[in-house]
């Protein structure tokens, strides 16, 4: 299941406050704005000239997707002061990140299985997404939020031994790759201001997640500049701006994962093994 019951703050793309899903009904894609339990049907492109179409419908009508259908995923590693504390590690001087394969994404509450080609340990990740809504390119920190199209939950899972399973590679896309390691939603919030956000994930219903976004190395605007001038961000494209303390190892047959950051909802997803 996943929550709605939080409300959006005013911030990014110019102010305008909204929650928009993406979901399938009677076989048929369609996305919208949601209010309390009721979507708001629109039509067009969501990043671009959506209008609403009049038709209203429940949540409980629908299945719920992923809120976007991001060409590349692009997740960050080291990007907040109190996980660089705990693992002693110095504080980067531009942003570190990765690639997770876009069949990496499930929906929210959606029950993900464990690779059968994997044994190891496999742990949760907490996290503020960002969704690009422009097409961006070597873009300053000053402008980036007009390139922002809003935020959403992410849990980057990750297949924690594959990492370093080889001395001469490190194997960090293969280990977030796999088919459903990259849930993300419910929801893209638009009109937040990320600096205040707190991220806080619940695995089996033990809190285990509560950090600040403001503790981020490079926050939400920084990292869109940045990674601009290394490739073209497109809309719909998807940055996970990394976790902080508490990321756990997945142990029981079946789990629970819960990413709630207020102002944009919660992500539930199971993990069975």
């Amino acid at each position: 299941m996943s929550s709605f019951s939080a409300r959006p703050a005013a911030g990014d793309h110019n102010g305008t406050m909204a929650r928009w899903i993406r979901f399938t009904r009677n076989g048929a894609e369609g996305f919208g704005t949601i209010d309390g339990e009721t979507i708001a049907v629109h039509s067009g492109c969501m990043f671009a000239g959506a209008t609403r179409t009049g038709e209203t419908l429940a949540i409980a009508e629908v299945a719920l997707l992923a809120p976007a259908t991001p060409s590349k995923i692009i997740a960050l590693w080291n990007n907040f002061h109190a996980l660089a504390g705990k693992l002693a590690v110095p504080v980067p001087p531009e942003p570190l990140y990765l690639m997770k394969a876009p069949s990496s994404i499930a929906a929210p509450g959606a029950t993900i299985p464990r690779p059968a080609s994997y044994a190891g340990r496999v742990v949760y990740e907490g996290e503020l997404g960002i969704v690009i809504g422009k097409t961006c390119r070597q873009v300053g920190p000053d402008e980036a939020g007009d390139f922002i199209f809003g935020y959403t939950c992410v849990n980057d899972i990750t297949a924690l031994d594959l990492i370093a399973a080889d001395p001469t590679f490190s194997q960090w896309v293969r280990a977030k790759s796999f088919d459903g390691f990259g849930p993300f939603g419910p929801v893209v919030a638009t009109g937040i201001d990320p600096r205040g956000l707190t991220v806080r994930t619940t695995f089996n219903g033990q809190e285990r997640q509560n950090y600040p976004v403001a503790d981020m190395i490079f926050q939400p605007h920084e990292l869109v500049s940045r990674i601009s001038h290394d490739m073209t961000l497109m809309p719909g494209d998807l940055i996970c701006c990394g976790t902080s303390l508490g990321v756990a190892t997945m142990k029981e047959p079946a789990n629970t994962i819960d990413v709630t950051i207020d102002g944009i909802g919660t992500l539930s997803n199971g993990f069975v093994q």
